[in-house]
């Protein structure tokens, strides 16, 4: 899986985000986005994981066919963002290692 961490995400990243969106509502104003692509089936796990870990609001961004899920939109301050995606990174390393 892919990882990256937008802080301060623009108002043109958000529109972006928000015209990907799939289902749904996002948050209006957001500290920080995360992204994870990756198999469909991890995604689904990671947004399970970010949820429970931390208060952040987790999205699926579409491709260009409608059904498509190509990422994972992880909104909500700084810190429970960064701490959604450290606790992906864990579950996963784990998996992929044991």
């Amino acid at each position: 899986m892919k990882y990256r961490i937008i802080k301060t995400p623009s108002p043109g990243t958000l529109n972006i985000l928000r015209h990907r969106h799939g289902s749904g509502s996002l948050p209006e104003h957001t500290d920080a986005v995360g992204l994870v692509q990756g198999l469909m089936i991890d995604m689904v796990a990671a947004a399970d994981i970010a949820e429970k870990a931390v208060g952040v609001t987790v999205g699926d961004i579409r491709g260009s066919c409608p059904q498509n899920m190509v990422l994972l939109a992880i909104f909500g301050d700084t810190a429970s963002v960064e701490a959604a995606i450290t606790q992906i990174k864990s579950a996963f390393s784990v998996k992929e290692g044991g």
